[in-house]
């Protein structure tokens, strides 16, 4: 496609930018090639450098993965430098150097944004989530997993504003306790899926609250939960009836006697039935799975 599109450029077959830019090329041509080829493509000439300039511009959606394993700071301030129309930013590849400083006028120009994946950007701080709070009263999917500098009040910052919420993965962010996460689950009742996955501090108090209050729920990823006992399990079964799956792996107090009620309506489940996970530890030991008459 890259190649097609420079080829265009001949004057015997007609120039490709003779076309209207913003209702031609950036929606319906661009937009299907990878961004990486697009960015190529600025070194063809300074008219195609001014249409990918438009084309940035007006991206909805940027994702850092598309560019490489890594994208340098400045490629990433320049290339965001004049959008306001986004609606979806993935910025995976950049933990080792983006900051609130990179970060701040991106959210600030964007106020469309529905979709923010920041996994494992360690270097940001609270003051990002508050941004991302007060600048995008659209959101519907923010995944924050292993951001450890969520804390409390940010994350209340984001249950006030952003009410709309469907997604929300808190998964290693270590700060928060059962009492943020009570509060964001009250304010943001139209939640689908959660994740509190490896966090000490997240116990029953915050699994019975998500339960009451987000009857729409339907995954929830409680992973290395240590203070999740069975009590709440119980509770999560009868208040959320749309629940497809639930993890519970490493959760030492949660036993078969509340998971059975989930397993019964084919909830997914991420641990094994007792009998099937005895038949799996006797294979492993005898080398074979022995046969069994389950109708005795």
């Amino acid at each position: 496609a890259l190649w097609c599109l420079m080829m265009s450029v001949t004057p015997s077959r007609g120039c490709l930018l003779d076309l209207p830019w913003e209702d031609i090329l950036v929606p319906h041509i661009l937009c299907h090639l990878p961004l990486q080829q697009l960015l190529s493509l600025q070194r063809v000439s300074k008219s195609f450098q001014s249409l990918i300039q438009l084309y940035l511009a007006n991206m909805r959606c940027f994702d850092s993965s598309q560019i490489g394993p890594a994208i340098p700071r400045a490629a990433f301030v320049n290339l965001l430098k004049d959008n306001e129309v986004l609606q979806q930013l993935a910025l995976q590849n950049c933990s080792d150097w983006l900051t609130d400083r990179e970060l701040l006028p991106v959210i600030g120009q964007n106020h469309h944004l529905h979709q923010i994946q920041l996994k494992g950007c360690a270097q940001l701080s609270r003051h990002a989530l508050v941004a991302i709070s007060l600048s995008c009263p659209n959101l519907r999917q923010l995944c924050l997993a292993h951001c450890e500098w969520v804390d409390s009040l940010s994350l209340r910052s984001l249950a006030d504003h952003c009410k709309a919420l469907e997604a929300v993965d808190l998964t290693a962010c270590r700060q928060l306790k059962d009492e943020a996460i009570c509060y964001l689950v009250q304010k943001c009742s139209r939640l689908k899926s959660l994740s509190l996955a490896v966090n000490a501090n997240v116990g029953d108090a915050a699994v019975e609250e998500t339960a009451k209050c987000c009857p729409e729920l339907e995954h929830l990823d409680l992973t290395g939960c240590l203070r999740v006992k069975n009590d709440s399990i119980r509770v999560l079964a009868e208040y959320c009836p749309k629940l497809r799956s639930l993890k519970v792996k490493h959760c030492h107090n949660v036993a078969e006697s509340s998971l059975s009620i989930l397993r019964s309506r084919g909830v997914e489940l991420d641990v094994e039935p007792p009998l099937q996970r005895a038949l799996v530890l006797l294979q492993d030991v005898v080398g074979f799975a022995p046969f069994i008459n389950l109708q005795i």
